[in-house]
């Protein structure tokens, strides 16, 4: 993507004093590469390597090596596309200092109409790499994770989950294969730790946006902003009373440079930051507003209401990643102005 807000983005990791120098020569795989988190990633770490003349290689995980070669042809980082399935018995021999994995349907849709799918990418695909990476005997496991895990706040209380908080989950859903995935695959990271020594850390993100959104995400927020992008209205399927932290990609990113480079063995770490907690409604109000378009209101079918998240509350409390020193650098306002502006030149 080519944008000079966007470059502004990636430029942004400078800002703050992380130690850039475990990159030194490392050779980092990343699963998901090519997904609105992972897009931003290979490009933060190919700029953090084209400064610090770091020698990184990366090494990307994909089902189509054509469409992510396309993608990444700008970069100059050494990397490789490895045609990859992650539920299957793994094809590689490198030795990797990081795994990166944020392989996973992340779409309400494929919830519904791919369960089986939506599930068993997060449990073998988490399983396989933690598997290489054990049997390698080094490097770091990073897994992506989500607010999804807390499920829902009963209580009503806006006060943000903590990483020991728990919130309820009915797992007799077909909704909760992607919340319990995503569960799973952090007590895996657990029982590698505690039964072969492997090194994980586990940022768990809130919902993220920005311009490096897929054309297929059937995520609210991501319907919002392609329909600002195009002047169409703002289509919200139910009263919008929802309230939600939300991210911009490029403060997500570097959270997670974070938690790989300073994060301690074995913990999780909230992504999130309070200036962009909003309810579903204010947030397509304010997409609305900056793409002078209105807002108006429409009942789901049964195909999206089955991949609907139930939550009413999924607020995070991420005091503990500050103390890392990681902070958002972009409010929502911000962060959706950015998005819009970055989607239209880029149309």
């Amino acid at each position: 993507m080519e944008s000079e807000l966007y470059n502004q983005d990636l430029d942004s990791v400078f800002n703050f004093s992380l130690p850039f120098e475990k990159l030194q020569n490392s050779k980092i795989l990343i699963s998901a590469a090519t997904g609105l988190i992972g897009s931003v990633l290979v490009d933060m770490l190919d700029k953090i390597n084209q400064k610090k003349g770091l020698n990184i290689k990366l090494f990307l995980i994909t089902r189509n090596k054509e469409k992510c070669k396309e993608k990444f042809s700008h970069i100059k980082t050494e990397y490789f596309t490895i045609e990859q399935d992650i539920t299957k018995e793994l094809a590689l021999t490198e030795q990797f200092d990081f795994i990166i994995h944020g392989a996973s349907n992340t779409h309400p849709k494929q919830y519904s109409v791919d369960p089986v799918g939506s599930l068993t990418i997060s449990l073998f695909g988490t399983y396989h790499l933690l598997n290489y990476i054990k049997n390698q005997n080094r490097g770091r496991f990073v897994l992506l994770s989500t607010v999804e895990i807390y499920g829902d706040n009963l209580s009503e209380d806006k006060k943000g989950f903590s990483e020991t908080d728990f919130g309820y989950l009915d797992c007799n859903t077909v909704r909760a294969n992607y919340c319990e995935g995503k569960r799973a695959s952090e007590s895996l990271c657990q029982a590698f730790k505690s039964q072969y020594g492997v090194d994980v850390v586990i940022p768990r993100l809130c919902r993220c946006y920005g311009p490096t959104l897929k054309a297929d995400d059937t995520k609210a927020l991501s319907q919002f902003l392609r329909n600002g992008r195009d002047g169409q209205d703002i289509v919200l399927k139910s009263e919008g009373n929802q309230y939600f932290s939300y991210l911009y990609a490029a403060d997500a990113v570097i959270a997670i440079l974070f938690t790989m480079l300073k994060g301690e063995n074995g913990e999780a770490y909230n992504v999130s930051d309070e200036n962009s907690n909003i309810t579903l409604k204010n947030l397509a109000m304010l997409i609305a507003e900056k793409s002078n378009t209105k807002v108006v209101f429409d009942l789901p079918n049964e195909v999206e209401k089955a991949g609907f998240s139930k939550a009413s509350v999924a607020i995070l409390d991420s005091d503990k990643l500050k103390k890392l020193g990681w902070k958002a650098t972009y409010t929502i306002e911000e962060g959706i102005e950015r998005t819009l502006s970055c989607m239209k030149s880029n149309r």
